[in-house]
């Protein structure tokens, strides 16, 4: 039974954790590289988390009160909940000790893999650019609680003189998220196993209330979500189950958290379960409806109202943020307000941007200035609106400004836009392009390349930080960028590969760098977000009408071309990727948005295809990633997703080939948008999960040419030739031989040299031997 207390009358569902210079990142790295310690990486954990309690009071959050989440990871939240629960897969059980807990060196060689061991699968949480770790589950995954980490930094709170709030994820977000393990019978569902996962589940509930916690956060997102292949029935069906049987025993209060868009259906359900608090995401979803039946039982429930956006950095429109707050007032007495979805999605805090214009400055909110936003709407809820009046002046005449100010507004940028037709958005048919590539390029059957960037040294870094100092002219540090290229091409025909890239030296991301060359764009200092594990990036900010004043590529592609007689591609960042990788403008449709771009991306392909390029590139791995979680948002998505990226390449030549490429995703919801992106060839991840996209594409009927990766980037493993042999027969056995190529699942600026270098040598040798065993029958 739980003691209910009070709700925080406003919370967050969680904050940054990679710390405000990315300390805990560096940690980790470190000790990855052996040079500190699991103690020392346990104390630089442990201040991080210290320093994001006191934080949080100083913005306004109560210190005892339960407002703060105890949302810390090392890695990822998902395999946080995995290897509490004691879900690890069988080719990691040798890490556990005799009571089955997993060391911080085990922690991460699940998530990173190790030898031939490789790591659980990843791909995105939701529609963001984060990625988490896709649990294994089976018939024989043995569940028990194998970690009480969750309970260790709520006593390490409670000693600094903090009541928190644990987080976890809730059991059946959980198990959607989860995969079939290898060992299970076909047809099975993670979701099956739920009456066995529960009493974990209670058992830490229990232990939670018995050192002093008053509510816990049980993170419950999949429920927003129909993308999920699980028939919705089963999925309401399990909320009912697991929280008839979570609510009863000793143990704290229980809210659930819900981000990303609106429970819908699952809301009544929930009402109806005996949970104290339930939180409702009012950004990207709808207030409940007024008749709906469920709202005349909520009795104490609390509806907590996710007004303020955290997956987005402006200023917003705090009135009608209040608004909403008000409008829940009219179900129940008891309203509390938070964020939408966790902070860890925003950079820390907006005053660490010194560079920043201070006019755009005034119209954001990173983290830090959310969580004030809270407690002002929380200071109102329970003073009334009058008292809290002048903050919500102050963010409406800060939401005008922004609106009125040059540059929001193109007029000629918009007057193309208005000039569109339909014939913009085509090419010639497909089977013509493809008999004039052929004869064009000479490709061999299998042809090798790699996504685009190759790994960014110490030395690379140091030469970008020195230039952007000032301390290299420009053409000190164009040269210096040069040598990069020679040694990159150098490599790539030693070798082998037949399509060459120039390696992306010169860019510090594959959005920032486009970022700072178009007009309607800022980049930040110090905006640091977690995209996933210890892998951080500087979201820009979108902020007004898009243009490119000048090309932005064409002088790197032509230069590497030099270098060669093999076709060299040249490298951009699609359109939609450009957004969903952005704090995009939130004042006019995304697909609007996308459009500008779109025709910034077509000049610069123009202009490679004038300079001799022969293929282009047009990268677009966040194409699944922003797909809308509701089913009826689907189609319109898809309809601008797909129309900006063939605007940005219906204007090429018939030789001209177009790749695109995807990763880290299900791409079995979009596979028809990706045949109707008609890109000329398409790489995509596939190596981590198996060729799992291989029976997608088969079952599609997809025609035109395709690169499932070989060679998964995201571990340091480097896989063997046996392997890689392996993954290019499965593809084989699914795909026509004369449309596969083969390159690793994405681009290699993350990894080391000398692993790159291996493997790429191994991708190699095991091309050259499927092409002797099979080429002859092509």
């Amino acid at each position: 039974m739980s003691n209910q207390t009070s709700f925080p009358a406003g919370t967050i569902l969680g904050y940054p954790r990679i710390g405000r210079r990315r300390e805990l990142k560096k940690a980790v790295e470190a000790f990855w590289a052996g040079t500190i310690s699991a103690d020392e990486l346990e104390s630089t954990a442990a201040g991080l988390r210290s320093a994001t309690r006191a934080r949080l009071v100083e913005l306004g959050l109560g210190q005892s009160d339960s407002s703060i989440p105890e949302s810390f990871s090392y890695y990822d939240q998902v395999l946080d909940a995995a290897v509490t629960v004691g879900a690890v897969p069988s080719r990691f059980a040798d890490l556990a000790d005799s009571d089955g807990r997993i060391d911080l060196a085990g922690y991460f060689t699940i998530a990173r893999g190790e030898g031939s061991r490789a790591p659980l699968e990843m791909t995105k949480w939701f529609d963001t650019n984060y990625h988490y770790l896709v649990p294994e589950i089976g018939p024989e995954t043995a569940f028990t609680l194998a970690s009480e980490r969750i309970l260790d930094e709520f006593l390490e709170a409670k000693a600094e003189g903090y009541l928190t709030r644990p987080a976890i994820v809730g059991p059946v977000t959980f198990l959607l998220l989860s995969k079939a393990s290898d060992d299970a019978p076909e047809g099975y569902q993670p979701l099956d196993r739920l009456a066995d996962l529960l009493p974990v589940y209670q058992e830490l509930l229990a232990k939670l209330a018995d050192a002093g916690a008053e509510w816990v956060q049980l993170d419950e997102s999949g429920l927003v979500s129909e993308s999920i292949d699980v028939p919705r029935a089963a999925t309401l069906a399990a909320v009912e189950t697991a929280y008839a049987t979570l609510t009863t025993g000793e143990r704290p209060s229980i809210f659930v958290a819900s981000a990303y868009n609106s429970l819908d259906d699952a809301l009544p359900v929930l009402v109806a379960s005996g949970v104290e608090a339930i939180g409702l995401d009012l950004v990207r979803g709808s207030l409940p409806d007024a008749l709906d039946p469920a709202l005349g039982h909520l009795g104490e429930t609390v509806l907590v109202g996710g007004v303020i956006d955290g997956h987005n950095i402006w200023r917003g429109d705090l009135a009608a943020a209040y608004d909403k707050l008000e409008a829940l007032g009219r179900f129940t007495f008891n309203v509390s307000v938070s964020s939408s979805t966790s902070l860890f999605h925003l950079p820390h805090d907006v005053e660490d941007e010194s560079k920043l214009d201070p006019r755009l400055k005034s119209w954001l909110a990173f983290a830090d200035q959310k969580v004030r936003q809270i407690a002002t709407l929380a200071h109102g809820l329970s003073g009334g609106r009058v008292v809290i009046e002048e903050e919500l002046e102050a963010a409406t005449a800060a939401l005008a400004d922004r609106l009125a100010a040059p540059g929001v507004r193109d007029g000629d940028v918009r007057a193309r836009e208005a000039a569109l037709v339909g014939s913009d958005f085509e090419r010639d048919a497909y089977a013509e392009r493809l008999e004039a590539q052929e004869a064009a390029l000479g490709l061999p059957f299998l042809p090798t390349t790699t996504i685009g960037s190759f790994p960014q040294t110490g030395d690379i870094r140091r030469a970008r930080a020195r230039f952007v100092k000032g301390e290299l002219s420009a053409e000190e540090y164009t040269e210096l960028m040069r040598d990069e290229i020679r040694r990159v091409v150098e490599l790539q025909e030693e070798i082998g590969l037949d399509v060459l890239v120039h390696g992306e030296p010169e860019r510090n991301d594959m959005v920032q760098y486009f970022a700072e060359n178009l007009d309607g764009f800022a980049v930040t200092e110090n905006g640091w977000v977690q995209s996933y594990g210890s892998r951080c990036t500087r979201p820009s900010i979108l902020w007004g009408d898009v243009s490119r004043p000048a090309p932005i590529t064409v002088d790197w592609s032509v230069f590497t071309q030099s270098l060669t007689s093999k076709p060299v591609k040249g490298m951009l960042t699609g359109p939609v990727t450009i957004l969903a990788w952005s704090f995009v403008r939130d004042d006019q449709p995304l697909g609007e948005t996308a459009r500008q771009v779109a025709f910034a991306l077509r000049d610069e392909i123009h202009d490679l295809e004038a300079a001799g390029i022969g293929i282009v590139q047009v990268d677009e791995p966040a194409l699944r990633e922003l797909l809308p979680l509701k089913k009826r948002d689907q189609d319109a998505y898809l309809e601008w997703s797909v129309g900006s990226f063939k605007l940005a390449t219906a204007g090429v030549q018939t030789a001209t080939q177009i790749h695109t490429h995807l990763c880290y995703s299900e791409f079995g919801v979009v596979i028809d948008a990706i045949r109707k992106l008609d890109a000329d060839v398409t790489s995509i991840e596939a190596a981590r999960s198996r060729m799992e996209v291989v029976h997608d594409i088969e079952a599609s009927g997809f025609d035109h040419g395709v690169g499932p990766g070989v060679y998964d980037i995201h571990s340091p493993r480097v896989p063997s030739v046996d392997e890689v042999t392996e993954l290019l027969e499965k593809a084989l056995a699914s795909i026509p031989e004369r449309q596969v190529w083969v390159n690793p699942d994405c681009g290699l600026k993350t990894r080391g040299y000398d692993e790159t270098v291996q493997s790429l040598r191994n991708v190699l040798e095991a091309t050259r031997a499927v092409r002797e065993r099979v080429g002859s029958s092509v």
